[in-house]
């Protein structure tokens, strides 16, 4: 205010010593003697949407002006400094209203739990209760419209202190944040439900309802999970997906813990009863001896038809117990099924994750899968998110179990509303969903409904709640039904007859027993790949011959697509050193030079992109390579701007997309792995920085990759790459931590690789994404081996080659061989350069490239050209607790390998993985090699 003074009085003595935009404002103020009329205009700006003009113009009201930015007059009123006051409370008042409004909502069903706040009344603003009905003129929708201070007050309460709390002032960008305003506070948006809505609802609230009481009657003591207490979430659901049909979405993508798995899957998914009553029966335990799942980790799909016609085909995710981490491979799920219809737009497919709230706050993967939600390479158009706020956490109170008010404060992060309601309100539930549907239309970003409710049992049917929450338990034993209530409501209103609602629940009830009657004699056959995956197959490995992809591909074509890589725009200022790679990669396309590692890989990328095979590679550092050796997006050293080198191969090619991830391994693995479920074609792969960090990402491993055809019947071809190699660089940069996957491998559930040259992955990479077999990959990686001069192949064997899971020596002559050395990877080149140089002439080193699965009688067969009194050494980097030493102990017990005895060297057994010294490590490597030769 004293600004706004200090510039009038410059305006009266020079009207061009101020701004453009205060000079114009002074000029439309109400003159009095040919002069700007005192300060009584100079009302502070009420800088918030249903206040404020956000043009910026002058806005005619009344015959007069309501000044330039917004300002608005006191209507009725002298010039004076009290006018200005008023106002200045008033929009202090609005302020507070929209920054602390949620903290006054009813939110808790049980009206137990409130959230300490300052009160928001008119004389906490100094507005005294004369002022009340006193004028003011506020833009609302872009229209002047004239109110009270009593009814904006009152207004206000409505708006942020009902059934719904809303949190909004979080958002930095002002037009985000504008348009939410105006959608809250705005005169047009209609809070009541029509009677076709209102039953849509009582319908699915019976449905919910019934299916939870029918289920823990007809099973004892099972564990369900029940949504009872939460069954608001059956309309929410049945609501948005309805909202997302008519907004044009073709595809959900729906995922969500075990609690109320159930009733979505007979509710919204419609799976018929039958076969969830028939998961309860069991009837046959020989099925599913070592595999399947429980029934509320179960996935399944169908198609929803709204009102209007519209179809969409809602998909639910499969998901452990592990709650949480399910979400970022649904997004992936969701960008997979986009790229495959060509949106890029992102308008036709959506992700709905479901969350309760305790999880929410707790488990990391949640902040970096909302850390996704803006990013190029993994953006999805939008998610709803809906947590189901039970207020408890299996027996753990919020208070003990967040350090936030809210389970949602990390969703804050995001330029995006968090929207609060009481669940027992369904009409404000479905306000919510309306609005948030809208939100996530118009802006394309996540957002948040937490919807408040509560847990009527415990965590499980066989708990008991009241150990630890008594009064909790006590309140809840005589609460009624969610469903009873809105149906008390309706009939209060005149909107329903209690014998029709009381037909609705016996209808159901009645099919849910005929479903019943059905599913104790029902068995579910396993589901069959089908849509994008027919013709794919998974179960045991396929013999030699029956999924042999001819990998190969001629050398003439190599040559031009390797020249086809080294193409850099005109214009375009490369970096000096990378010139030189350039030139190199010349050279091996015209046969001058042998191939690197990185140009294998890309000569496999590019023939895939070529043949139609689409090309994802994400991971940190990934366009470059965190070794430097990739550089499949260069840069521009003068103008900083981007080119892919697969950008330009042919003018059929499939994308080569290849994705900077965040500092995030879970996440980024997650939302790959779910891409590979929905894109069987393409190559889907995932880069660790380092081999060592994908123990951050170890519960995708183990929950979904190794798991999910036993558990779920669902395959993937996803590939991990895993940089692997002792050289010096510590514990947490030498070990990719080969026993783990290893020791998780067994009914051929994933594949476990460990090329050494070039050509091995470049063929390996081929034939992953061309046969029909699908597995998950894990490829142990080089470090050093990128510029090995010894680690390089041809040309010729990148046309005429194939993988081999096992390499012999072809370097000695097996008659005189008197032991046998079997390795992987990098140590291969160290001991066979120890070898040369002490002119060993009678060991045979046999590389096995790959681990699992691998056949016994393979390795026997590889070693039959040597004596059978040959000794067999499994020589490794890794302690001999780590490695694949425990893997080779297990599978050969006894410890020999046919007619061989085997034996093992390597690191003595260590709780690190590696020494953090460069001179031990030396030592260590040197004293390795010479106990690997000794005698």
């Amino acid at each position: 205010m004293a600004y706004a003074a200090e510039l009038l009085d410059a305006y009266r003595e020079d009207p061009n010593s101020v701004p453009d935009d205060w000079r114009e404002f002074f000029g439309q103020l109400p003159k009095a003697n040919g002069e700007p009329d005192g300060y009584a205009s100079l009302a502070p700006p009420i800088t918030t949407s249903s206040m404020f003009n956000p043009t910026g113009a002058a806005v005619e009201v009344n015959g007069g002006h309501v000044a330039n930015g917004g300002y608005v007059a006191i209507k009725g009123e002298k010039a004076g400094s009290a006018d200005a006051l008023l106002q200045h409370s008033v929009d202090r008042m609005i302020t507070a209203f929209r920054a602390y409004g949620h903290l006054h909502s009813r939110l808790d069903p049980l009206g137990l739990t409130t959230t300490p706040a300052a009160p928001l009344s008119p004389d906490q603003f100094d507005i005294k209760d004369s002022d009340l009905d006193r004028s003011v003129y506020v833009d609302r929708d872009g229209e002047i419209v004239l109110t009270t201070v009593r009814e904006l007050f009152e207004r206000m309460q409505r708006v942020y202190c009902g059934d719904v709390g809303i949190q909004l002032q979080h958002i930095d960008d002002h037009v985000v944040r504008r348009w939410l305003i105006e959608q809250v506070e705005g005169d047009d948006r209609n809070t009541s439900l029509d009677r076709d809505t209102q039953r849509r609802i009582l319908q699915r609230l019976t449905e919910a309802m019934v299916f939870e009481e029918f289920v823990r009657k007809k099973y004892l003591g099972a564990k369900t999970f029940s949504l009872e207490g939460s069954e608001t979430l059956i309309p929410l659901l049945d609501l948005a997906i309805h909202g997302f049909a008519e907004q044009g979405v073709r595809e959900l993508v729906l995922a969500m813990p075990h609690r109320g798995r159930l009733s979505v899957l007979a509710n919204v998914i419609r799976q018929p009863p039958r076969e969830i009553f028939s998961q309860f029966e069991d009837a046959d335990p020989q099925r599913h001896i070592g595999g399947g799942d429980v029934k509320y980790h179960m996935g399944a799909s169908g198609d929803y038809v709204a009102s209007s016609g519209q179809k969409v085909h809602v998909s639910l995710c499969f998901n452990p117990s592990h709650l949480e981490y399910v979400d970022p491979v649904a997004m992936g799920r969701m960008r997979a099924k986009q790229d495959r219809r060509g949106d890029t737009e992102r308008q036709l497919g959506a992700v709905v994750l479901i969350h309760g709230d305790a999880a929410f706050a707790g488990e990391g993967v949640v902040q970096e899968t909302l850390n996704l939600s803006q990013l190029t390479g993994y953006r999805t158009g939008g998610t709803l998110h809906v947590i189901v706020n039970n207020q408890l956490g299996f027996t753990t109170q919020p208070h003990d179990s967040r350090s936030t008010i809210y389970a949602t404060d990390v969703a804050r992060m995001l330029q995006s509303p968090i929207f609060h309601v009481n669940g027992e309100n369904p009409a404000a539930v479905s306000q919510v969903v309306s609005l948030a549907l809208e939100f996530r239309r118009a802006h394309q970003r996540d957002v948040v409904i937490d919807m408040y409710c509560f847990r009527r049992f415990g965590h499980n049917e066989t708990d008991e709640p009241s150990f630890t929450q008594p009064l909790l338990y006590q309140a809840i034993e005589h609460h009624r039904s969610i469903r009873d209530r809105f149906l008390d409501n309706l009939v209060e209103l005149g909107q329903f007859e209690v014998q029709e609602a009381d037909e609705m629940l016996t209808r159901h009830h009645d099919f849910l027993q005929t479903e019943y009657e059905i599913g104790k004699d029902l068995v579910v056959e396993d589901r069959k790949p089908q849509n994008a995956w027919e013709g794919y197959f998974g179960g045991p490995q396929p013999a030699i011959g029956l999924d042999d992809p001819d990998t190969g591909v001629p050398i003439t074509k190599l040559s031009k697509i390797l020249h086809k890589l080294t193409e850099i725009p005109k214009g375009f200022h490369l970096h000096r050193k990378l010139t030189r790679q350039m030139e190199a990669r010349r050279d091996m396309a015209d046969g001058k030079r042998p191939l690197d590692w990185a140009s294998a890989e890309a000569l496999a990328f590019a023939s895939l992109s070529m043949a139609g095979r689409r090309v994802r590679l994400s991971g940190q550092d990934a366009q470059r390579g965190t070794f430097s050796q990739r550089h499949g997006v260069l840069h521009d050293v003068v103008t900083g701007k981007t080119h892919s080198i697969f950008s330009k191969l042919s003018p059929d090619q499939a994308p080569v997309e290849m994705v900077n991830s965040p500092l995030s391994e879970v996440g980024v693995l997650g939302f790959d792995y779910g891409y590979s479920l929905d894109f069987p074609e393409a190559l889907v792969a995932w880069e660790a920085q380092f081999g060592d960090f994908g123990n951050c990402a170890q519960v995708i491993v183990d929950e979904f990759i190794s798991g999910a055809e036993d558990k779920w019947n669902r395959l993937s071809g996803i590939i991990m790459l895993l940089p692997h190699g002792y050289e010096g660089q510590g514990p947490e940069h030498s070990s990719g931590r080969l026993e783990r996957f290893l020791a998780i491998g067994a009914e051929d559930n994933i594949q476990v690789a460990f090329p050494s040259t070039p050509a091995q992955y470049f063929h390996l990479l081929r034939r992953q994404t061309l046969r029909k077999w699908r597995k998950p990959l894990v490829i142990f990686t080089p470090k050093s081996l990128l510029r090995h001069p010894s680690a390089v192949s041809t040309l010729e064997e990148l046309a005429d080659g194939e993988f081999q899971n096992i390499l012999p020596d072809v370097t000695v002559d097996p008659k005189n061989v008197r032991r046998i050395m079997l390795c992987s990877g990098k140590l291969y080149y160290e001991l066979d350069a120890y070898r040369h140089e002490h002119g060993i002439d009678d060991i045979a080193i046999v590389r096995i490239e790959k681990l699992h699965p691998l056949r016994s009688g393979e390795v026997v067969e590889a070693l039959e050209e040597y004596p059978s009194d040959c000794r067999v050494t499994w020589v490794q980097e890794e302690p001999i607790n780590m490695g694949a030493w425990p893997h080779w102990a297990t599978r050969f017990s006894g410890h020999r390998i046919g007619d061989h005895e085997l034996h093992v060297v390597g690191r003595p057994r260590s709780a690190s993985p590696a020494t953090g010294s460069k001179s031990a490590h030396l030592w260590e490597q040197a004293d390795l090699l010479e106990r690997a030769f000794a005698d």
